[in-house]
């Protein structure tokens, strides 16, 4: 029996997705992390490790205020969510839409978002570019490489542009925004922590950490800009958030 070719690609496809890493060609044995994952809970304001708010300076305050006064009064548009522009690091990891974690093809890690069909694609072990020619020609997920410890996957990012913001809030990063994220499966949850450094906004480099279920046999759905989306109702947090805006006490 002769099987079409587009089967023979869904097939290999899917045989890979399940094959170990080891035996993509990676050479050495690395964690499982693929899969589809939906946000535990959705995060309006950046969960910061230990609690508490954002380091941010002085500089980092008015920026934050003048955001969050021009949301509310409609002043300022939030670009990500009227234009659906992508979303930087870490906003991205707070989206209560799933996504879904491919560690193929060899020699780079995908992520793959229901939001605004964002696709980040991330080459393991290369070197990060010097800051100046990232910021040459930032981007808005900034330029990426990613490498394995362990358990882990470590994915550090510069060269991204001024023009998202780091939650939902308006909290301001600058162009001189640097990101690690350390990645790796609890049980049936996927961990990410992200460590923020921008010395233009903050007194010192923070955590945030974002926790996801991995969702066996969940399709990601089609996304657009004005058009109905996936209810995402029942994710913690997002009644609270809308109620929040409805009253106008968010941000």
């Amino acid at each position: 029996m002769r099987v079409p070719v587009l089967a023979l690609v869904v097939i290999t496809s899917a045989a890979l997705a399940r094959m170990p890493a080891s035996a993509q060609g990676s050479g050495s044995a690395v964690p499982d992390l693929a899969g589809t994952y939906w946000a535990t809970v959705y995060y309006p304001t950046v969960p910061v490790v230990g609690g508490g708010a954002p380091p941010l300076n002085d500089a980092g305050k008015s920026a934050y205020e003048k955001n969050r006064s021009g949301l509310r009064d409609g002043s300022l548009q939030d670009p990500t969510r009227k234009y659906c522009l992508p979303d930087g690091i870490p906003r991205l990891l707070a989206t209560p839409y799933p996504f879904q974690l491919y560690q193929l093809p060899p020699g780079q890690v995908t992520f793959v978002h229901e939001l605004n069909n964002q696709v980040r694609v991330v080459g393991l072990n290369a070197p990060l570019p010097g800051y100046d020619k990232a910021s040459a020609d930032p981007t808005y997920a900034g330029y990426g490489t990613a490498r394995y410890e362990g358990d882990t996957l470590v994915v550090q990012a510069i060269g991204f542009n001024d023009q998202t913001f780091l939650d939902s809030s308006g909290l301001p990063h600058s162009d001189q925004l640097a990101t690690t994220e350390r990645i790796r499966r609890i049980g049936n949850q996927l961990e990410d922590v992200v460590t923020i450094h921008d010395p233009a906004y903050y007194t010192r480099d923070w955590q945030a950490r974002f926790a996801y279920e991995r969702r066996t046999g969940l399709r990601l759905q089609e996304y657009a800009c004005g058009d109905k989306h996936r209810d995402i109702s029942r994710v913690k947090g997002i009644s609270e958030v809308r109620a929040a805006r409805a009253q106008k006490r968010f941000p």
